[in-house]
């Protein structure tokens, strides 16, 4: 049986524990780290994980978040682990221009959600802001986060898309997340700037995500949706020891990254999973589609590994969260959308 999870601060603990792998990269890591957006639902651990990385190998790197910091909370448990925090909007330009050089950039910062009926401050925070920071930033390596939602829709024999595949976002929002790939990728040639665009899908933790979505369903008995059969999602440790490691992948012109778990899950098979661990019924609706948005992250274990934490064992941790009734951000990730529309 998993070893379960007893609480927020161990949850916390886990996500910012750092692999062998990343503490032998960060030993040779030259320069500070800047996280811009780093209020979000990944930016605070991956903040901890670099400072406890350069810890762990006695490196005295500078770990600055950067973000509104909307949440107290999140600010000071940032300043308690040694992350310098620097608050404003990233889109107020005399902000932007004051904030410290920095080798090493991590951009974490766009609007997902809500996007649908506010599409103008979609296009300025996901397209506009990254032409302002790659102009702030031009000396800098750049790790942006794209989204695996710029890619058509694939079927699962294909394994899902790689880098090489073409682009073809449905939606604004996928659409806007396109033009922040463009605009580092003009900027990476205009000014040499060494650029990785990471594409990624499904980040989870206990928290929230895909698994969260399904497991609250499944437990609340309501019907589980499969019509958007099928999906990625990688344990959000993971995702951000490769966001960090894909600094050595920066180039110019920019570089493509997928990154998400190695498996295609079925949602009707994890629904089931759910349903046993909880000892609930499942009402399952809908008819798998054809197709599914979905990431081929080859490249990533390739050069980083496979992700340490297996699926089975974030299915366990994920179930008994929810069942004890422990805290969730409540920020579903809609992933079963098909129409873009978030």
């Amino acid at each position: 049986m998993t070893e379960l999870i007893k609480d927020v601060n161990e949850l916390e603990k886990i996500l910012s524990m750092p692999s062998d792998g990343l503490i032998e990269y960060m030993s040779g890591l030259e320069g500070d780290i800047v996280i811009l957006g780093a209020a979000g639902k990944m930016g605070p651990s991956l903040a901890k994980l670099a400072k406890n990385a350069l810890k762990e190998c006695g490196k005295s790197n500078r770990v600055i978040a950067v973000s509104r910091f909307s949440s107290e909370h999140v600010l000071k448990d940032l300043d308690n682990a040694g992350i310098e925090t620097i608050r404003g909007d990233l889109l107020d330009k005399d902000f932007l221009a004051g904030l410290p050089k920095a080798q090493n950039v991590i951009y974490m910062a766009g609007l997902k959600f809500g996007s649908t009926g506010n599409p103008g401050l979609t296009w300025a925070m996901n397209t506009h802001l990254p032409s302002l920071v790659s102009e702030k930033f031009s000396d800098s390596r750049i790790v942006a986060l794209s989204t695996g939602n710029v890619y058509a829709f694939s079927t699962v024999s294909n394994g899902g898309s790689t880098e090489n595949d073409l682009t073809d976002p449905v939606g604004e929002y996928a659409q806007s997340c396109l033009g922040r790939e463009r605009m580092f990728e003009y900027f990476s040639e205009l000014n040499s700037t060494s650029v990785c665009l990471i594409r990624l899908n499904y980040a989870v933790e206990t928290r929230y995500g895909v698994l969260v979505d399904v497991a609250t369903q499944v437990f609340n008995n309501e019907p589980v949706d499969v019509t958007m059969g099928y999906a990625n999602v990688i344990w959000q440790g993971d995702a951000n020891t490769m966001i960090l490691r894909a600094l050595d992948q920066c180039q110019s012109p920019a570089t493509v990254l997928n990154i998400t778990g190695p498996e295609i899950l079925s949602i009707r098979w994890l629904a089931e999973q759910f349903a046993d661990l909880m000892n609930k019924d499942v009402e399952i609706v809908g008819k798998e589609a054809d197709t599914a948005l979905l990431n081929d992250a080859s490249k990533a274990f390739s050069l980083f590994g496979s992700p340490q934490v297996e699926l089975n064992t974030i299915i366990e941790w994920t179930a008994d969260w929810i069942m004890n009734s422990k805290p969730l951000l409540n920020k579903p990730t809609h992933f079963e959308t098909r129409s873009g529309k978030f």
